[in-house]
């Protein structure tokens, strides 16, 4: 009866179906990550009455549907705390704490490795390249950083949150996706200069019934309290009819933070006597948004002579798109003056038909750096 559970060999199994058939067995817990074998494991339980706490938020952003209707059927338990922000009960405050609201806007920094690149970035002046390369040998970013460095991991997470907040079900799909690959150190002195902090934001709002639902780098003033969250912390901003503004704060990613939600899953669902489905009905239509409205920040290279700034501003004009400020820095060693705009509102497809044009213009010789700035 004192046999610890490390030295009864007898429990340990490499086979999955053994847990299916163990009756003993009523709470499977998910942590391997990736699409398969994880789906197909996970709906076997579900379909076994097995309730399920996953912390994989890849095949759970996917494949939700199939898994929630899988466990009403049987009556199992779907537990999902740990697929976002990891040790932030940004799930369960969603579904439990905010019920009296229409929350109108999810916004946060939930991908760690994007925001340590860019807090080294900011605070030390350095290149991505050599950022990545150290997060990599501390362990804050994979060999192969595509899912975080391209705004991957943030999509699936955002997809996830997009659902619980506005009660309609958000396709990867839908989610605009840019990652921080392009993001420079000339991008992130100019954002300062102006006022503002560049970070990877996942960004979810609900306006006049329409969704939309984007990750990519945007600039943030400086006193938004977004923009104090560094390193590889995480930090989601809420907005709803009632409670206004939240901010939940905390380690989001690690091996420590995780199993802090996975614990407090797994005792929810042995505790709970009938489970609830926060997730909505999958088969409602949905009409997303994308043609939002935003700031933008626009830095080009061009040639430095009179009346260059007048015919880019016209072009922004004949779009609709209104210039808030605008720096101009001395020559390069190209001989080419450099110019930093800040928009005020605007359309995105407005605006991206105005830098196309601009782009054309035979005086401007690069796009360098475009971004969406969130007040």
């Amino acid at each position: 009866p004192n046999i610890s559970l490390c030295e009864d060999k007898s429990i340990f199994t490499t086979q999955f179906k053994d847990m299916i058939v163990d009756a003993n067995i009523s709470v499977i817990v998910e942590c391997m990550g990736g699409e398969e074998p994880a789906r197909t494991y996970i709906l076997e339980a579900l379909v076994a009455g097995r309730s399920v706490v996953t912390s994989n938020k890849e095949v759970f952003a996917k494949h939700w549907p199939v898994f929630q209707e899988a466990a009403r059927k049987t009556g199992a338990g779907l537990y999902f705390e740990a697929t976002v922000a990891g040790g932030i009960p940004v799930i369960r405050t969603l579904t439990h704490s905010m019920q009296g609201n229409n929350i109108e806007s999810v916004m946060g920094i939930i991908n760690g490795t994007t925001n340590y690149i860019l807090t080294a970035m900011t605070e030390d002046g350095r290149a991505f390249e050599d950022v990545l390369w150290e997060a990599q040998q501390k362990g804050y970013a994979e060999f192969d950083p595509t899912a975080d460095v391209e705004g991957y991991d943030a999509m699936y997470k955002i997809s996830i949150l997009a659902a619980l907040a506005f009660h309609k079900r958000v396709p990867i799909e839908m989610v605009l996706r840019e990652g921080i690959t392009k993001v420079t150190a000339l991008d992130i002195c100019y954002a300062r200069e102006l006022g503002y902090m560049i970070k990877l934001l996942a960004i979810a709002k609900m306006k006049n019934n329409k969704i939309e639902v984007r990750v990519h780098p945007t600039m943030l003033p400086q006193a938004h309290p977004l923009s104090s969250v560094r390193g590889s912390f995480n930090a989601v901003f809420i907005h709803g009819q009632n409670v206004d503004d939240i901010m939940l704060y905390g380690r989001g990613a690690g091996s420590l933070p995780t199993a802090s939600a996975m614990v407090s899953d797994i005792l929810i669902a042995c505790t709970t006597a009938e489970h609830r489905y926060p997730l909505p009905d999958a088969r409602e239509k949905v009409d997303f948004e994308d043609d939002w409205e935003s700031e933008y920040y626009l830095h080009m290279s061009v040639v430095d002579r009179p009346g260059v700034l007048a015919r880019i501003a016209g072009v922004f004009a004949k779009y609709q798109v209104s210039i808030a400020s605008v720096i101009q820095k001395g020559q390069d060693i190209e001989g080419m003056a450099h110019l930093v705009f800040i928009t005020h509102k605007a359309n995105e497809k407005s605006f991206n038909l105005a830098v196309e044009e601009i782009s054309a213009l035979p005086e401007v010789g690069e796009i360098l750096g475009r971004l969406r700035v969130e007040d």
